[in-house]
């Protein structure tokens, strides 16, 4: 991993480092992990004067589950920066992280798959607004038994079965032992709007 800083003498640290600190701290993002996703993706962020990240975003992404993951993990660096006096806080660090995975068979995967995995990622993410919006609806009593079929048969086709979210709540578990609680509580809320709830109870602990 490499950064891109300005021209200067006193740069903000992180402790052991932004490489060791994603080592430590990702989470392979399910979709990717299962398709074999794989690759490096650009985050660009800015420092404040108190080590926080005062703004972030990727402007190189692979167009799948990685992207946000890689956000997150510059996002969880806020506040761990050590920030010398006289440090331009306007400039925009840019760090390209790289993904990989071992021990999953991934070497035998056919490029043209991945990419095929990656369209249809972006192509879920309209069935699942789809289910959201029915179970955001049923809970203010706007729904229908015939509608509800048909998400139920959409869950099935797309896999979000009991198992796949017990799988999301331990990430968000994981991501509240990394003091991670917005994206813990997003993972949470995507269980309850699934129309589970196993993920009420630490909806009600963590997401007030």
């Amino acid at each position: 991993m490499t950064l891109s800083f300005q021209l200067s003498a006193q740069q903000p640290t992180l402790k052991n480092g932004l490489e060791a600190f994603v080592k430590a701290n990702t989470i392979y993002p399910m979709y990717a992990k299962e398709n074999c996703i794989e690759g490096s993706v650009e985050v660009a962020f800015k420092i404040n004067k108190k080590g926080k990240i005062s703004y972030a975003g990727v402007t190189k992404g692979i167009g799948a589950d990685l992207d946000d993951e890689a956000l997150r993990l510059i996002k969880l660096t806020s506040g761990k920066w050590t920030v010398p006096v006289g440090y331009d806080t306007t400039f925009l660090i840019r760090a390209p992280m790289k993904f990989s995975l071992q021990g999953y068979g991934c070497e035998k995967i056919n490029p043209a798959s991945v990419g095929l995995a990656i369209k249809q990622y972006n192509d879920n993410l309209v069935s699942i607004k789809k289910i959201t919006d029915f179970y955001k609806n049923l809970a203010q009593g706007v729904a229908n038994a015939v509608e509800e079929e048909k998400i139920v048969a959409l869950k099935e086709e797309m896999g979000i079965d009991d198992d796949y979210l017990t799988i999301k709540i331990a990430i968000a578990e994981r991501k509240i032992s990394q003091g991670d609680l917005q994206s813990a509580c997003e993972d949470l809320k995507f269980v309850k709007y699934m129309g589970a709830t196993k993920a009420d109870k630490l909806l009600a602990k963590y997401c007030n």
